[in-house]
């Protein structure tokens, strides 16, 4: 197999992952917490985003000098979701918002990858200034993480 065809099975692969990830992380967001359906959804999101961060290094090792800094926002993706993953492990009440943080920083860093990668190719992105790239999805995602916080921390009554 010669190098322009591995690299292209590499983007595809990236690609497909990273459709995956996008669905099914907006999936387990919309779904309700803890439910059959979350949890599916939240699978699928951390297999492809797993698969992003894996392929991201290699991506961005073919253009090392001008995308280094996709292979470090996989890296910090990844280690996001990790840190939510392992945070349903955690006693309650600090592992929903663990869980929640997680998870939602590892989606705000897939996007600020793909956007910085990606935006100024894109009609309307193009028409931004680089830094609104990097912190357009964070400044989009911060407050809905907030709302998120704030809802599933408020007590909730005992069951009687």
């Amino acid at each position: 197999m010669d190098l322009a065809a591995a690299l292209a099975g590499t983007v595809a692969v990236h690609v497909g992952c990273g459709v995956v990830a996008v669905a099914c992380g907006a999936g387990a967001m919309l779904t309700r917490k803890g439910s059959r359906r979350h949890r599916r959804f939240g699978r699928f999101y951390l297999t492809a985003l797993a698969g992003l961060g894996l392929t991201a290094p290699v991506l961005a090792a073919v253009d090392w000098a001008h995308r280094w800094h996709l292979a470090v926002l996989g890296v910090f993706a990844l280690g996001a979701a990790a840190t939510g993953l392992a945070a349903v492990r955690l006693l309650r009440p600090a592992r929903l918002a663990v869980h929640i943080t997680g998870m939602s920083t590892a989606y705000m860093i897939m996007l600020t990858a793909f956007y910085v990668d990606n935006g100024p190719r894109l009609p309307l992105w193009n028409q931004l200034p680089v830094l609104a790239l990097w912190f357009l999805p964070a400044a989009v995602g911060a407050p809905v993480l907030i709302r998120a916080l704030r809802r599933y921390r408020r007590p909730r009554p005992a069951p009687r």
